[in-house]
C-alpha cells in the first residue's frame, strides 16, 4: 500500500465511506477532517461539539454512525482511556503503539517493541498461543508535564 500526505487522507475516508454505501454529506466531511486533523484521541461528545462548528446542522447520530462506519473500515480506531471512557483518533500505520496523556488526550504512536519474552511466558503459563498485541502507555505529555 502507498503511503499518501495527510491531504489526500480526507478523499480517500470519503472516498472509503461512499464504497461501503454511506452517502457524503457536509456531516460526515465535517468528522473526516476533525478525526485527520486531530492529535489526539478525541470522544463522541467532543467530535460533535469541534465538527459542529463547520457543520452547525451536525447530529450527534450522525457522529455515532460514522464513527462506528469509520472504525469498521479500519479508518480510526478506539482507544480505551484510564477513566473507562473509549475515544478515537487515526488508526496506526502498521503494527504502532500509543502514548496517550491522560490530562489533554494527546496521542503518540511508536514502533519497536521486544515482547517475545513476555508472550513466551504467559503463553507457557495459561496455554494460549499469542497471535497479536496492542500496547497503549499512559502518562503526561511534555506540555501538560509543565502544567501540573
Amino acid at each position: 500500500m502507498m503511503e499518501h500526505s495527510t491531504s489526500d487522507l480526507p478523499t480517500q475516508w470519503l472516498q472509503a465511506l461512499q464504497n461501503d454505501g454511506c452517502r457524503i454529506t457536509h456531516a460526515r466531511r465535517a468528522i473526516v477532517n476533525l478525526l485527520i486533523q486531530s492529535d489526539r484521541a478525541l470522544g463522541p461528545i467532543e467530535i460533535y461539539d469541534l465538527a459542529r462548528k463547520e457543520y452547525s446542522a451536525l447530529g450527534l447520530v450522525t457522529v455515532y454512525r460514522t464513527l462506528e462506519k469509520l472504525e469498521e473500515l479500519g479508518l480510526i480506531q478506539r482507544v480505551h482511556m484510564p477513566d473507562g471512557c473509549h475515544r478515537y483518533l487515526k488508526s496506526a500505520q502498521g503494527h504502532e503503539h500509543l502514548l496517550l496523556c491522560t490530562k489533554c488526550g494527546k496521542t503518540v504512536t511508536f514502533r519497536g517493541d521486544d515482547l517475545n519474552q513476555l508472550n513466551l511466558n504467559v503463553s507457557q503459563k495459561t496455554g494460549f498461543v499469542i497471535q497479536d498485541h496492542w500496547l497503549q502507555l499512559f502518562g503526561l505529555c511534555p506540555k501538560c508535564q509543565g502544567n501540573t
